[in-house]
């Protein structure tokens, strides 16, 4: 059963020295459904994601994750609760290989120590080949079959982009949040990942919070949409509510309709 609330953001403010970064901005997100967050550059947009990830704590205001506060919980504690993000700028280790990448993102559920890695003989040797496991049905999911073994300094930008994603996906989250997961690319990798969201999101039940400039990409997959500027909410509903909302044609598109 879905469940409402499932990530509660309640009159969160956030301030770097005199700016203020995120004013007052609430909004909740039902479990299973894709939730945009839309609005010009510098709107707060990505600070609203690491305030859910803890990277920055609020300075007033609350995070309910499935009723529980975790508003203080420390941001390397967040992916245990099945909250993991990508980046805006690729996180990866580009001088390693794909594979290595995915299983290095593992590390959070790993339970063996440094003695039993260096032994690596029965229950370490059994739980890294489960966590192998993950890692290639991973792999599978996203096609990244032909280039695991590849280096990622020697992939595309928009191979790497999926990667990251990849890397996200290793953690098995509950609640993804995606920073501009298509900017940079061409027209047929967008679709490629505007895809690979839907079926995570439909396929795996991970409900998604997405953050995107491309307007058709985020009135096509998402459920809800909240729009933002100067770090305020101005607009909170469907995406065709939200679409013709006139705070949002003024504020993020001037007066041109975009839908």
């Amino acid at each position: 059963m879905e469940k409402q609330n499932f990530l509660n953001v309640k009159n969160v403010y956030l301030s770097f020295g005199g700016i203020m970064a995120i004013a007052g901005v609430s909004f909740h997100v039902n479990e299973g459904e894709i939730f945009s967050i839309i609005g010009p550059n510098g709107a707060g947009k990505t600070s609203i994601l690491n305030t859910i990830t803890g990277i920055y704590p609020p300075d007033k205001g609350a995070i309910l994750f499935e009723g529980g506060d975790i508003t203080r919980i420390p941001v390397h504690k967040r992916p245990l609760k099945g909250i993991v993000r990508t980046f805006q700028n690729l996180e990866l280790f580009k001088g390693m290989t794909v594979l290595d990448n995915l299983m290095l993102s593992r590390h959070l559920k790993m339970n063996y120590g440094l003695l039993s890695s260096i032994v690596w003989f029965g229950k370490t040797r059994r739980e890294e080949v489960a966590h192998r496991r993950k890692v290639e049905e991973v792999i599978d999911f996203l096609e990244l079959t032909h280039i695991r073994k590849k280096y990622v300094y020697e992939l595309s930008y928009g191979l790497q982009k999926r990667v990251e994603l990849a890397r996200a996906m290793c953690l098995e989250p509950r609640l993804l949040l995606l920073d501009e997961p298509m900017a940079g690319m061409n027209t047929e990798e967008t679709e490629d990942m505007a895809r690979y969201i839907i079926d995570l999101n439909e396929e795996r039940g991970i409900t998604v919070i997405l953050i995107e400039h491309d307007m058709k990409v985020v009135m096509d997959l998402s459920h809800r949409v909240v729009a933002i500027d100067f770090g305020e909410k101005i607009c909170e509903g469907i995406p065709k509510e939200v679409a013709v909302n006139p705070k949002v044609l003024s504020a993020y598109l001037g007066e041109e309709k975009w839908i």
